[in-house]
């Protein structure tokens, strides 16, 4: 199916799966917050199996990876950053200012990506600042992958709105060095990130 799929399969996918799939996060957080009876409990676990069987009727034998649209479109729909079917991205929507060699996302995470009581967990805080500096490194053409990731935890991050921003510090040949941090509700940084950025080199 790759490379078979036209801009209206897209939009027809997109139609159906990305309100699915919004569905499915809002059903992660209200899982983790319910109060309600071990009869109610109950009661949507056997819906829920009922949904689990109804959408694995028929299932690809791989993850979703990167497929392409016959535009040349590339759809990360499984990514756990940015999937637009996977539940578990919060998604983030990416700003990116190629120019300025700059990028940034305004995102909510919630209950489900609790670490500790209240704040979010720092293995998150990792991925947001990991994809959102690949984001800043990469070129059109020319993805750019995670060589190494250094993080300095300031202040614990609170569940609910966050900023990330990001910037090119300099490229040097096959690397971007790229920076970023996370910042909370009322702008205060709370993670500062700097990471390097390898784009492979093409055959000859």
């Amino acid at each position: 199916m790759n490379g078979e799929i036209t801009p209206e399969d897209v939009q027809r996918s997109e139609a159906v799966y990305e309100p699915l799939t919004r569905s499915l996060r809002e059903l992660i957080d209200v899982t983790i917050r319910s109060r309600v009876s071990e009869t109610d409990a109950r009661k949507a676990h056997a819906l829920i199996e009922e949904a689990c069987e109804l959408l694995g009727s028929r299932l690809d034998p791989d993850p979703f990876g990167v497929r392409f649209t016959t535009e040349g479109q590339a759809l990360n729909w499984g990514n756990v950053a940015i999937g637009m079917r996977n539940a578990i991205a919060p998604p983030l929507q990416v700003v990116r200012d190629e120019a300025g060699g700059r990028a940034s996302v305004d995102l909510v995470l919630g209950a489900a990506y609790e670490g500790p009581p209240g704040q979010v967990h720092g293995g998150v805080c990792a991925l947001v600042l990991d994809h959102l500096l690949g984001a800043t490194a990469h070129r059109r053409n020319e993805p750019a992958f995670t060589g190494t990731l250094t993080l300095r935890y300031v202040a614990p991050t609170p569940l609910g709105s966050l900023r990330a921003e990001s910037w090119v510090e300099r490229d040097d040949g096959g690397k971007t060095f790229a920076a970023g941090h996370l910042l909370d509700a009322q702008g205060r940084i709370t993670v500062q990130a700097e990471g390097i950025f390898i784009r492979p080199k093409r055959p000859a």
